[in-house]
């Protein structure tokens, strides 16, 4: 037999309890936040730091230290070697181009240049010499051309007179022929002198002048050898300070080895170091500034070193006139631009980024008693901003300190005492 069964009714809390549920449920999907017990904290706010959002001009930069240096330098190397005979100047002064610095001593190369004298003055003596012997044997060859042309116009002579005579049937025909082969002879004979006087001319000028040659040569090198001598008096090459000096009386110093440098008073450079991952974005002529007694001085990238060590190697100029003041050595921070100024919403950088990658942040509630977590999204960074491109406005107040400790809250409630 069938049996009615009583339909069950919701008791009043049942209700309620499922109504409650609902709406936290619509809540939720709403993206409307209750905080729960657990997710708020209470901080002081003397231990959080505090930003405000701003809009302005993003620029990316990096920032670098630079060491001022001399536009240019100047290094001074040992020409010849030799041992340090005299110091004329010392460290820190100030020179003219030319002025003496070191004098060496080289026995060795003075005897050198005194045996290459005496060789020169040997071989200026021989050319003499051949010169004035050529000039004898030419003036020989002369006079004995003179004497055959004598003789070849008295052969001629006697040749035209017994020709005329043996025309006319009063002399022998021996006397005739004997006077034609007299004159034949003659004029044969000048001609071979005329022939070895030319062919003693050539070889003459030929002789001096391989002789002339090789005087000129020991010239030029006794005149660099002169200039070697020369060397070993150490001078300035152009004017400015003199920023070091390593030399002592009685040291031996070798070709080539380094003894100083002078730095030019034109101006000055700064040379520093960036680091390889920038090394895509460094070119010549890019800008940057320094700032010095609170006043921004303009620079631009003049040198990029091939070489990488500890760092891209770049040498900056100063666009205008440099700080007053600068000393070698002194270190200045520098803003290397990266990129061009462009409107942006800044964010001050902070230590909440190492919690946050930059995916949320606390920010402040109108009245300034708490911060609530917020979704944010940031772009590009320099070391000093962050790009805002989504979550805050200019105005908003951002918790940028380190969210060590409560990272996992949701809402925190800032305590002033």
């Amino acid at each position: 037999m069938d049996v009615l069964i009583p339909k069950k009714k919701w008791s009043f809390v049942t209700r309620w309890w499922w109504l409650g549920a609902l709406v936290l449920a619509g809540m939720g999907a709403a993206g409307i936040y209750w905080p729960r017990p657990g997710q708020r904290l209470h901080v002081a706010a003397s231990r959080l730091t505090i930003s405000p959002v701003k809009r302005g001009n993003f620029q990316e930069f990096t920032a670098i230290d630079g060491v001022v240096q001399p536009l240019h330098t100047v290094y001074l190397d040992v020409a010849e070697a030799g041992t340090v005979q005299q110091v004329l100047v010392e460290e820190g002064t100030t020179l003219t181009a030319g002025q003496p610095l070191v004098r060496l001593a080289n026995p060795d190369l003075q005897l050198e240049m005194v045996n290459r004298e005496t060789a020169v003055y040997d071989l200026m003596n021989n050319l003499r010499n051949t010169r004035n012997q050529l000039l004898q044997n030419r003036i020989l060859r002369q006079n004995q051309l003179a004497d055959i042309d004598f003789q070849l116009a008295e052969a001629k002579r006697v040749f035209d007179t017994n020709q005329v005579l043996y025309d006319q049937k009063v002399i022998a025909r021996q006397d005739y022929l004997q006077s034609q082969n007299a004159y034949r002879y003659q004029l044969r004979r000048r001609q071979l002198t005329q022939q070895t006087l030319r062919q003693d001319s050539v070889a003459m000028q030929q002789q001096l002048s391989t002789m002339q040659e090789s005087v000129q040569r020991m010239t030029s090198n006794l005149a660099l050898m002169r200039r070697k001598m020369d060397d070993l008096l150490l001078r300035a090459p152009v004017g400015g300070r003199l920023s070091s000096l390593a030399a002592e009386v009685g040291e031996a110093k070798t070709r080539g080895q380094r003894l100083g440098q002078i730095d030019a008073l034109a101006g000055v450079k700064l040379h520093a170091a960036v680091d390889e991952f920038y090394i895509a974005r460094i070119a010549a002529g890019q800008v940057g500034e320094v700032v010095v007694d609170g006043q921004a001085y303009a620079l631009r990238v003049t040198k990029i070193f091939a070489q990488v060590a500890k760092g891209l190697q770049i040498d900056l100029a100063f666009t205008g006139a440099p700080p007053p003041g600068l000393r070698r050595g002194q270190t200045l921070p520098i803003r290397l631009a990266l990129s061009a100024k462009a409107p942006a919403v800044l964010l001050p950088k902070g230590g909440f980024y190492q919690q946050t990658v930059g995916n949320w942040a606390f920010k402040l509630a109108a009245d300034g008693t708490r911060a609530q977590r917020v979704a944010i999204r940031l772009g590009r960074q320099n070391p000093e901003y962050y790009e805002v491109l989504a979550g805050l406005q200019p105005g908003d107040q951002v918790v940028t300190s380190s969210y060590e400790g409560f990272a996992d809250r949701q809402e925190l409630v800032l305590d002033n005492h």
